[in-house]
């Protein structure tokens, strides 16, 4: 164990900033791989210089020399590659996913609670998916919380680990940390069908949707963004008038604001209906109900207790719980 720390382990003892450093990354001897084509290390005494033709191979040497060596001027180190993204040898199937930059995450949390803007306009700007806009939204107002009232925080650790991780970077343009438009799978989506039609008819995917139910919204929209659908037809049809295509979203952006503003204030209108008593440890609130809400049978989400979870009804008295026929 000891030979391999102070042999091919140095590698990981003195880690690359800025880089994965995962075992794939390196060879058998401890040399980043990537970085073979580098011509000589720039770091280090004359001795411990050495070529490709002295060695059979380069001494890429450990994450610190490496460091020196792109500073100094030599050879910019790559970046990681598909490979040097595989933390597990054996599973060669697996990549580690890029996470994002705390500078990203600083300025996701900026343009939602200074700027005003929603998690949908912030989610196209900076590409990435709406539920993790919001996660980090939450995430930093808490974080700021904790700031507030002196809590400590485990920031060490966190950049720690956040150093092991490949990050995407904030930049402008931004680079797409994951796909933001991907069509989520409906249930009633999931069966086959063979629907005949005339050659007649003009089947699109409004037609679609209705074959799988009546009640299912097209794919256009049912995806995150269906502006983005509107803004590409304004764009191919106003081609050069980029000032058409810039009013058109911001359109939309003030059309999204007044949804957000008005579910905001119908939120704010049920709190302030509903009875509130403060004791010692809870806050207990009431309303109104109307037990037709529950629906016929009694399982409807506007119900009470839809919230928390309603029981089945496999435990009740009465109940058949054996099958009567085979399907």
């Amino acid at each position: 164990m000891y030979r391999w720390l102070n042999g091919p382990g140095q590698a990981f003892r003195d880690p690359l900033p800025g880089s994965t450093n995962y075992l794939n990354a390196y060879d058998h001897q401890g040399n980043l791989i990537r970085a073979k084509g580098n011509p000589t290390r720039t770091s280090g005494t004359e001795s411990e210089s050495k070529t490709a033709g002295e060695e059979g191979e380069l001494d890429s040497g450990t994450g610190r020399n490496l460091l020196d060596q792109n500073i100094a001027g030599g050879t910019p180190i790559p970046k990681e590659m598909f490979d040097d993204l595989t933390p597990f040898p054996l599973n060669r199937q697996f990549r580690s996913q890029p996470v994002l930059s705390e500078e990203l995450r600083n300025e996701i949390y900026r343009r939602i609670s200074e700027e005003g803007k929603t998690v949908r306009t912030v989610s196209d700007e900076l590409k990435v998916e709406m539920r993790r806009v919001g996660a980090v939204f939450r995430l930093k107002t808490i974080e700021n919380q904790w700031i507030q009232e002196g809590k400590s925080l485990a920031t060490p650790y966190a950049r720690a680990v956040d150093a092991m991780l490949p990050k995407t970077p904030l930049k402008m343009p931004p680079l797409p940390h994951e796909p933001i438009n991907d069509l989520p799978v409906h249930s009633a989506t999931e069966r086959q069908l063979f629907h005949p039609v005339p050659e007649s008819m003009h089947f699109n995917r409004e037609s679609a949707a209705k074959v799988f139910s009546r009640d299912l919204l097209s794919a256009d929209k049912r995806i995150p963004h269906p502006e983005m659908i509107e803004l590409a037809k304004v764009a191919y049809e106003q081609r050069g008038r980029d000032d058409v295509v810039k009013k058109r979203r911001n359109e939309l952006e003030q059309e999204e604001a007044a949804i957000q503003r008005l579910k905001r204030e119908q939120k704010a209108a049920r709190d302030a209906a509903a009875l509130k008593i403060d004791t010692p440890r809870w806050q207990f609130r009431f309303e109104p109900i109307k037990a037709e809400s529950a629906g016929r049978d009694g399982r409807a989400r506007e119900g009470v207790g839809a919230r928390y979870g309603i029981p089945p009804q496999d435990r009740k008295k009465g109940q058949i719980k054996i099958p009567t026929k085979v399907e």
